[in-house]
C-alpha cells in the first residue's frame, strides 16, 4: 500500500475542454502568457480583491510567477491554467487547483477573470471544469474556495458551482494592497461525494 505521506510524482496538466472553454497550462516562455497573467494582476478589480504574497508589477515578475506556479505542479501542490475561449485560444484568466494535500485529499481553489471577458460566466464555467478535474483525475475529496467578505460576484459562483456558503474566517486574508492588515474571509466548499452539477447551472 502506498504510503500517502511519501512524495508524491508532478501533477498532471492536461487540456481541458468544455462549457466553450479551453484550460491549458501556463507557458512562461510565450509573450502573450506572460502578458495575460500581467494584466490580470495588475487590473485594478484583482488587487481589490486580492493580495499575493509576491506582487506582479512587471513582465520580469509575470514570468517568474508562472514558473512558480509549474515549480508547483513539479512538487504536486498544484496546478495553474490560463482560461481560453475554445474557439480561439485568447486568454480569458486564470483558475488554480493550489495547496494539494495528498493525505486529507484537500485543495485550495482560486480564479480570476480579465476584464474584457468578464459578464460571460467565465469564471463559473471555468470552476466547472477545474472541479471536475480536480475530483475525478486527482482523486480529491473536498476543494475550499475562500474570497474576502463582502465579494459578492465570487460569493454567487461558488453557490452557481455547487460550493454551499461553510462560515467566515475571521482575519483570514491581507486587506487590498497590505501585509500588516487582516480581513474576513467567506469560506465556501464542495464535496468529491456531493451531487453532480447540471450543465445548465454554469451556462
Amino acid at each position: 500500500m502506498t504510503d500517502p505521506y511519501e512524495a508524491s510524482a508532478a501533477l498532471p496538466l492536461p487540456e481541458i475542454h468544455g462549457h466553450g472553454l479551453w484550460l491549458r497550462p501556463w507557458d512562461a516562455d510565450a509573450g502573450a502568457d506572460v502578458q495575460a497573467w500581467l494584466r490580470g494582476h495588475l487590473d485594478p478589480e484583482f488587487q481589490r480583491w486580492n493580495t499575493p504574497l509576491r506582487q506582479t508589477v512587471d513582465a520580469v515578475d509575470a514570468r517568474d510567477s508562472l514558473r512558480a506556479r509549474a515549480k508547483a505542479a513539479q512538487e504536486a501542490v498544484g496546478a495553474s491554467f490560463c482560461v481560453t475561449d475554445a474557439a480561439d485560444g485568447v486568454p480569458l484568466g486564470h483558475i488554480g487547483i493550489n495547496d494539494v494535500d495528498h493525505v486529507i485529499r484537500v485543495a485550495r481553489v482560486g480564479y480570476w477573470v480579465l476584464p474584457d471577458a468578464r459578464g460571460r460566466h467565465v469564471a463559473t464555467r471555468a470552476l466547472a471544469l477545474a472541479s471536475r478535474w480536480a475530483f475525478e483525475e486527482l482523486g480529491l475529496h473536498r476543494l475550499e474556495l475562500g474570497h474576502a467578505l463582502g465579494h459578492e460576484a465570487s460569493c454567487r459562483i461558488a453557490e452557481r458551482c455547487g460550493f454551499p456558503y461553510e462560515g467566515t474566517l475571521r482575519g483570514a486574508m491581507f486587506e487590498a494592497g497590505r501585509r500588516d492588515a487582516f480581513r474576513d474571509v467567506h469560506l465556501h466548499a464542495r464535496l468529491a461525494t456531493d451531487p453532480e452539477l447540471r450543465a445548465t447551472a454554469v451556462l
